[in-house]
C-alpha cells in the first residue's frame, strides 16, 4: 500500500494507524508535518527510522513494532525520543537497535512511558546503568532480545522498577538460578520467565508475589519440590509449570488458588492428586500429563463443574471409572488421558453430560463392545480410541453418528467385519487410521474429503480396482493412503491420476503382481512410495521417472528385473532413501547414482549386480533431515524398521551381489556413513587405509569376499564402531589394536590368516600366521547388532527433539509447545493497565 502525498497537509491530524491497511515499507517522510499526532501506529514498516520522528513531540502513543524478518527496522539511535515527554506507550519489537548505545538511557528519560515493548530486539553490549528513573513504567517486554555479545542473566535495572505490572523475559536463554531481586516487584501481576534455562528451584521470593495473575516457568530447568506457599498466591488465574523437573506431590495447599489454568505438563511430579483438587470451582483448563501421577484422578476432580479442558495423559494414572465420577463435568470439551491403566465401566446406555470435541484415551479399556455413547456426542471432532480392547464390529449407524469428526483413531483394537460392503455411504472423515484390526473384505470407498487413510495390518483382500479406479465427481483430497500389510492381491490399477494430491503411498506386505502402472507417473506431489515385499515384475518402472519430488522409494523384496536405468539418478534427485534389495536387478551400478546428493540410504542388496563401485560415491552427502517415513535396513542377516529417525541414520548396503574390483577409497571420504555393508560379493585389493576417517561408522561388514593385506590400523580410530564383519577373506597379520576392535568376537576375524586378540592365535615372531575358522561359518553377532540398533534409537529419539525443539517453539512466540494435545486450547489475554 502507497501511502497518498495529501496525508502530509492534514496538519490537524491527532490519530493515524496504518497497522491494519497493509502498509508495509519505509516509514513515509510526510508523516513529519503532523505535528498534532497524538497517536501513530506503523506497524510492519522496515528500513530505517529516522530522526525526523522526534519532530512529532506530542505522541503519547508511537507503534513502530517491525515484524518483517527479511528487513526488520534499523535505528542508529535512539536520541529522537527524548522530545517525546508525553509518551506512554512504545513498542520498537523486532527493531535492530544494535548501534543505539544510549537506549536504556534515552528511555528512562521519558517521563510518562507506561508500556515498553523491545520484544525481538537486537541490543548492544550491556551496560548497567549507574542511575535509573522509569519513574512511571508498568508493563515491560524484553522477550526474545539480544544482546551483543550475549548475556545469560536478568539485568539489575529491572529489580528496580517498583510499580511494574507486567514483565516478559520468555525465550531469552537465561541461566542459572531464578534471581532474587523479583521480590522487590511487589505490584507485578503477570510475570512470564518461560524459554529460559533457569536451573533452581521455585525461590520462595515467587511465591511473595500476592498480586500475581499470571506466572509462566515453562520450559525451564527448574527441579525440586512446589512449595506448599504456593496457596499464598490466591490471585492467580494461570499457572504454567510446563517442561521442567520438578518432583515431590502437588501441595495440597493448591486449593486456595482460584485458577482458570493450570499447566504441570512434563514434569516429574507424582503421587495421587491431592483432594483439595476439588475446591478449585472456577478451574476451566487443566494439564497433569506426562508426570508421574498415581491413583484415580477422578477422586479428586470429579466434582470440577466448570472444567473445559483437562488432559492427564501419561501417567501412572490406573483403577475403574465410573459414571458418577463423570457425572458434575458438565463443561468438559476437551478430554485426553491416553497412556494410563484406566478402565471405564458404565452401562450400556449411559449417555454423558459433557458434550465432548476432543477426545482421546488410548490404552483405557472400553471393550469389549463398541462404545455406543460415542454415537450421542455430535459434538466431536476428534475421536481417539486406539488400543481400548474394542471387539467386534462396528456398528453402521456409528459411522452416521461420526459423520462431522474430522479425525478417528480406532487402530490396535480387534475389530472385525467389511466395512467395504456394509457401508451405505463413502468414508467422509478426513482422517482414519483403522489400522492394526482384523478388518476384511473389499476396501471401502472414500469420499473426497478424506485427506489421510491407515487401513494397514488388517486382512482386506481382493483387488484395489474399485477402491481406486470408482469416478469421483468431485477432485480427491487424499494425500496419505496407507494399506500395508494386507492381503490385496492383483495388478496395482492403473487409476492413479485421479488421486493427484498423494504424497505418501505405503502398499508394502501385499501380494501384488505385475508392473506399476504408467499413471503412477501422475502424481507429481509424491514423496514416499513404499512396495517392498509384494511379488511385482518386469523392469524398473519407468513411471516413476516423472515422479522427480520423491524422496524415499522402496521397491524391495520383489521380482523386479533388467537394470538400474541411468535416469534413476538424474531425474530423482531428491531422493533420501532408494532401497532396492531382494530383487533380481543385474548389470553395473550407475554412475549416475552419484548425482543423488541428498541420498541418505542406499540399498541395492540382494540382486546380480556386477562390476566395479563406482569411485563417485564420494559425491553422496549424508543429509540430515528428520522425516516421517520408514525403511527397513538389514544388518548381518536382521532387518530392522527405522522409522522417524532417517535424518539421522546414513547406510551403504551393496552385500550379495557379484561386485568385482576394489572396495573404493573415495568411499572413505563419506564421514557421516553410519553403516556400511559390501559382504557377499567378489572384491578384491586391500582395505582402504583411509577407513579410519570415517568416524561416524557404527557398522561394516566386509565379509565374504576377497580381500587381502593387513588390516589397516586406523580402524581402531572408529569408537562408534559396535558391529565388525572381516571374516572370510585373505587378510593377514595382526589384528590392530583398540578399544573397540579386542571387544568384538572371534567370529568377525575368522577365515583369514589374521592373529592376535581376540582370536586365540598368538603372533609368532617370524611374522607367521595361521588360518582360523573358529567353530562356525557365518559370523553373526547378534549382540553388536541388537547394540547398534538400541543406540540410534534410544539416543536420537530422545535428543534430536531436545536439540530442535526451542529453537523452533520460541521462533513462533512460543506457540508450539506440546501442540499436538492442545489444539483446541487458548491461552488467556495479558495484563491491560
Amino acid at each position: 500500500m502507497s501511502i497518498p502525498s495529501f496525508l502530509g497537509t492534514m496538519t490537524s491530524l491527532t490519530h493515524l494507524d496504518l497497522s491494519g491497511t497493509g502498509f508495509m515499507g519505509k516509514i513515509p517522510s510526510q508523516i513529519w508535518n503532523l505535528s498534532n499526532l497524538v497517536y501513530l501506529d506503523l506497524t510492519y514498516a522496515d528500513g530505517t527510522i529516522p530522526s525526523q520522528i522526534g519532530n512529532l513531540s506530542n505522541l503519547v502513543y508511537l507503534g513502530l513494532g517491525g515484524h518483517s524478518v527479511v528487513e526488520p527496522l534499523f535505528a542508529e539511535n535512539v536520541e529522537w525520543l527524548s522530545s517525546m515527554w508525553k509518551l506512554e506507550y512504545l513498542d520498537l519489537s523486532n527493531a535492530n537497535l544494535s548501534k543505539a548505545f544510549h537506549w536504556l538511557h534515552t528511555l528512562q528519560s521519558l517521563p510518562s512511558l507506561t508500556h515498553l515493548y523491545l520484544s525481538g530486539c537486537k541490543l548492544p553490549d550491556y551496560n548497567e546503568p549507574s542511575l535509573l528513573n522509569f519513574s512511571s513504567l508498568q508493563i515491560l517486554d524484553l522477550s526474545r532480545t539480544s544482546y551483543s555479545p550475549a548475556i545469560s542473566f536478568v539485568p539489575k535495572w529491572i529489580f528496580k522498577l517498583k510499580i511494574l505490572v507486567s514483565l516478559q523475559l520468555w525465550g531469552n536463554e537465561i541461566q542459572g538460578p531464578i534471581p532474587g531481586g523479583i521480590r522487590n516487584l511487589t505490584l507485578l501481576q503477570n510475570l512470564d520467565l518461560s524459554g529460559n534455562s533457569f536451573s533452581s528451584s521455585i525461590p520462595d521470593c515467587l511465591y511473595g508475589l500476592h498480586r500475581l495473575k499470571f506466572l509462566n516457568l515453562m520450559d525451564n530447568n527448574l527441579h525440586g519440590t512446589i512449595s506448599d506457599a504456593l496457596g499464598n498466591l490466591t490471585s492467580l488465574v494461570e499457572l504454567d509449570l510446563s517442561g521442567n523437573q520438578l518432583e515431590g506431590t502437588i501441595p495440597t495447599s493448591l486449593g486456595n488458588l482460584t485458577s482458570l489454568r493450570l499447566d504441570f505438563y512434563n514434569n516429574s511430579i507424582g503421587g495421587a492428586l491431592p483432594r483439595s483438587f476439588g475446591k478449585l470451582s472456577s478451574l476451566r483448563y487443566l494439564d497433569l500429563s506426562m508426570n508421574k501421577f498415581s491413583g484415580n484422578p477422578f477422586e479428586s476432580l470429579r466434582s470440577l463443574s466448570k472444567l473445559l479442558s483437562l488432559h492427564i495423559d501419561g501417567n501412572l494414572f490406573h483403577g475403574v471409572v465410573k459414571e458418577d465420577d463423570l457425572a458434575n463435568l458438565t463443561s468438559l470439551t476437551e478430554f485426553v488421558a491416553s497412556g494410563n491403566n484406566l478402565t471405564l465401566k458404565v452401562g450400556p446406555n449411559w449417555i454423558p453430560n459433557f458434550q465432548l470435541t476432543y477426545l482421546e484415551v488410548t490404552s483405557w479399556q472400553l471393550g469389549p463392545s463398541f462404545p455406543l455413547w460415542i454415537q450421542s456426542k455430535n459434538q466431536l471432532q476428534y475421536v481417539g480410541l486406539s488400543n481400548t480392547g474394542i471387539f467386534g464390529s462396528i456398528p453402521t449407524q456409528m459411522w452416521e453418528a461420526l459423520s462431522q469428526v474430522s479425525y478417528l483413531n480406532l487402530s490396535r483394537n480387534h475389530i472385525h467385519g467389511e466395512i467395504g460392503t456394509t457401508l451405505k455411504n463413502p468414508i467422509s472423515i478426513p482422517t482414519i487410521d483403522l489400522s492394526s484390526n482384523h478388518l476384511c473384505g473389499k476396501l471401502p470407498y472414500l469420499s473426497s474429503d478424506v485427506i489421510q487413510l491407515d487401513l494397514s495390518s488388517n486382512s482386506f483382500s481382493e483387488s484395489m480396482n474399485d477402491f481406486l479406479c470408482n469416478d469421483q465427481e468431485q477432485p480427491t483430497h487424499l494425500e496419505f493412503l496407507n494399506l500395508a500389510s494386507n492381503n490385496l492381491s492383483g495388478e496395482i490399477p492403473d487409476c492413479w491420476m485421479n488421486w493427484t494430491l498423494l504424497v505418501d503411498v505405503n502398499l508394502q506386505s501385499n501380494h501384488f503382481v505385475g508392473n506399476l502402472p504408467q499413471s503412477m507417473g501422475s502424481l507429481a506431489e509424491l514423496q514416499s512410495l513404499q512396495i517392498r515385499n509384494n511379488t511385482l515384475s518386469g523392469i524398473f518402472p519407468t513411471s516413476l521417472k516423472k515422479n522427480n519430488q520423491l524422496i524415499s522409494l522402496d521397491l524391495g523384496e520383489n521380482n523386479l528385473s533388467g537394470t538400474i536405468p541411468t535416469w534413476v539418478g538424474e531425474n530423482l534427485l531428491n531422493v533420501k532413501i532408494l532401497r532396492l534389495r531382494s530383487n533380481s536387478f543385474a548389470g553395473h551400478i550407475p554412475n549416475e547414482i552419484c548425482q543423488m546428493s541428498h541420498l541418505q540410504v542406499l540399498d541395492l542388496a540382494q540382486n546380480n549386480l556386477s562390476g566395479n563401485i563406482p569411485s563417485c560415491f564420494s559425491n553422496l552427502s549424508a543429509m540430515t533431515l528428520k522425516n516421517q517415513i520408514s525403511v527397513l535396513l538389514w544388518l548381518k542377516g536382521r532387518g530392522d524398521e527405522y522409522r522417524n529417525i532417517l535424518g539421522l541414520v546414513t547406510s551403504i548396503d551393496l552385500s550379495s551381489n557379484k561386485l568385482l574390483g576394489e572396495i573404493p577409497r573415495e568411499i572413505t571420504y563419506l564421514n557421516g556413513l553410519n553403516f556400511l555393508n559390501m559382504s557377499h560379493n567378489q572384491l578384491i585389493g586391500h582395505i582402504p587405509q583411509g577407513i579410519g576417517n570415517m568416524r561416524s561408522l557404527q557398522s561394516i561388514d566386509f565379509s565374504r569376499n576377497q580381500l587381502s593385506g593387513k588390516i589397516p590400523p586406523t580402524i581402531a580410530n572408529l569408537s562408534f564402531l559396535s558391529m565388525l564383519d572381516l571374516s572370510y577373506n585373505h587378510l593377514k597379520g595382526n589384528i590392530p589394536t583398540g578399544t573397540q576392535l579386542q571387544t568384538f568376537d572371534a567370529s568377525s576375524f575368522i577365515g583369514n590368516n589374521l592373529c592376535g586378540p581376540p582370536l586365540p592365535i598368538n603372533c609368532s615372531s617370524n611374522g607367521k600366521t595361521h588360518s582360523y575358522e573358529g567353530s562356525n561359518g557365518h559370523g553373526v553377532n547378534w549382540f553388536f547388532v541388537s547394540m547398534t540398533i538400541g543406540f540410534i534409537v534410544g539416543f536420537w529419539i530422545v535428543i534430536a527433539p531436545l536439540l530442535i525443539c526451542r529453537s523452533w517453539r520460541y521462533a513462533y512466540f512460543h506457540f508450539l509447545d506440546h501442540v499436538w494435545f492442545k489444539l483446541q486450547s487458548f491461552r488467556l489475554g495479558s495484563i491491560t493497565v
